[in-house]
């Protein structure tokens, strides 16, 4: 018998009475605005990204606690503790899932001098291909960048991150300011990076709805991608064909800003490794490096050691995270709303954002197969154009390609994370500083959004905020 402690029992009480009202406080069951189907929940406000799918079983919700608890708590350094909750480090970005994604949601960069990025992770890589047609880490610092570290061990540096202005003019004489990031690195505790080290920012996106782009079946990305090679005109989506270290094979990448994962339980794994130090079955070794010879001599570092997240609580924390629930659309019916639809088919943004999906078989939960879901995605690489360029591969995407970001969620950001920085590195602050920053594929449809008087452009951008 499973016993299942008192705190757990208490959020689970929380999360299934909050859960029942968030389902039930709507005034009408239109189809369009369950943005998740059958799992879709009617939430607004702080908490909105954090609830269970609303057609979970009751043996299901106990389990989403379950991992929600080990999602969310901190991790701490061995041997300080004798819980279940040991282990980080050497090296990390966050002591919990839940130091990035807070409340389930988005991560912000640093927008004052000095401040450490929390929520922003840096890649790394030199030129050339890694196992499995990976990238090939920088020698001395792996394939992200560290800035904190458990006593004993140097920290791997710090993060710093300037803007430019960025001015430009709608057609209607409106000016705008966007702002352009450049990245640093600072007090190296390992010396200098290689010559030609490529770097990629990363923001940790909102993880509503994951286990349902999981269940689109591979099908329905491949007819994306030739349905886009065989149209006319520059959109010319392509598949990020990945490595996934939970099934041992290659996969369409869906997860990631590069479409660089295939799966939720191979990047939960990853996130354990690379951004807590916590290492699993999937990944047994510490992301300690030849030259970070503090960081192998801790007892974590050495080689043969058991891992410190088990099969089962990994387990539950895919499955947390898997049936996360999407919040339900808003203001349907607002006039301003329905003519932003209009404006966003008009302006060809749905070839790439996709609206709609059939969800097929789920390895997670039976609730999260054969819903009509609204996520707004295609899930493949798209040339952004030279502004949002990285000058960095990843897998199958050069550096100027980016997957399409699903949009359900976008207009709840600011209620769940206090803030509403959007794209790879969060340097837009809203949906529309988002459009101004497309090139490439996507040129044309932001040159359409440029024409366009300030009604159609508020209304554009109420459409968005609405899904």
């Amino acid at each position: 018998m499973t016993v299942i402690p008192s705190i757990v029992l208490a959020a689970f009480s929380a999360a299934t009475s909050a859960g029942a009202f968030a389902s039930s406080n709507h005034s009408t069951d239109n189809a369009a605005e369950k943005t998740g189907g059958g799992t879709t929940v009617f939430a607004t406000g702080r908490n909105a990204f954090s609830f269970p799918a609303a057609n979970l079983t009751d043996e299901e919700r106990t389990r989403f606690v379950i991992g929600n608890s080990f999602f969310k708590r901190n991790w701490v350094q061995a041997p300080a503790s004798t819980t279940a909750r040991d282990g980080l480090g050497p090296h990390f970005i966050a002591r919990s899932c839940g130091g990035c994604h807070v409340n389930d949601g988005r991560g912000a960069p640093p927008m004052q001098a000095g401040e450490q990025p929390v929520g922003l992770l840096m890649r790394l890589s030199v030129p050339g291909e890694g196992a499995h047609g990976g990238v090939m880490p920088e020698p001395t610092y792996g394939d992200q960048f560290n800035n904190f570290a458990v006593q004993g061990v140097r920290p791997e540096g710090k993060v710093n991150v300037s803007y430019t202005p960025v001015k430009g003019r709608f057609a209607d004489g409106t000016a705008y300011t966007l702002q352009q990031p450049a990245y640093a690195f600072s007090d190296l505790g390992y010396g200098p990076m290689a010559k030609g080290t490529l770097v990629s920012p990363r923001i940790a996106p909102q993880i509503i709805g994951v286990g349902l782009l999981e269940a689109i079946p591979a099908s329905e990305i491949e007819a994306n991608a030739a349905a886009q090679q065989a149209a006319p005109g520059p959109i010319k989506g392509r598949i990020n064909r990945v490595w996934d270290a939970t099934v041992g094979e290659k996969r369409p990448g869906r997860f990631g800003w590069k479409a660089n994962v295939a799966s939720i339980a191979h990047q939960t794994a990853g996130a354990f490794n690379g951004d807590i130090g916590i290492t699993s079955s999937v990944f047994p070794a510490e992301a300690c490096t030849p030259a970070q010879m503090d960081c192998l001599a801790t007892p974590k570092g050495a080689e043969g050691k058991a891992p410190e997240i088990d099969d089962k609580t990994l387990s539950d924390v895919v499955f947390y995270q898997a049936t996360l629930a999407p919040p339900a659309r808003r203001n349907l019916t607002e006039k301003r709303v329905r003519r932003g639809e209009k404006l966003f088919h008009a302006a060809d943004c749905a070839t790439c954002h996709r609206p709609s999906y059939v969800t097929g078989v789920s390895a997670h939960s039976p609730a999260l197969a054969q819903q009509r879901i609204h996520p707004y995605t295609d899930l493949l690489l798209h040339d952004m154009g030279d502004g949002l360029a990285d000058r960095r591969t990843d897998g199958q995407a050069n550096g100027k390609q980016w997957k399409t970001p699903p949009l359900w969620g976008v207009g709840l950001i600011r209620d769940v994370n206090q803030h509403s920085r959007l794209l790879h590195d969060g340097r837009a602050n809203g949906v529309l500083e988002a459009v101004l920053w497309h090139g490439g594929e996507a040129e044309a449809s932001k040159q359409r959004v440029l024409m366009m008087p300030k009604a159609d452009r508020e209304a554009l951008v109420k459409f968005v905020e609405s899904l």
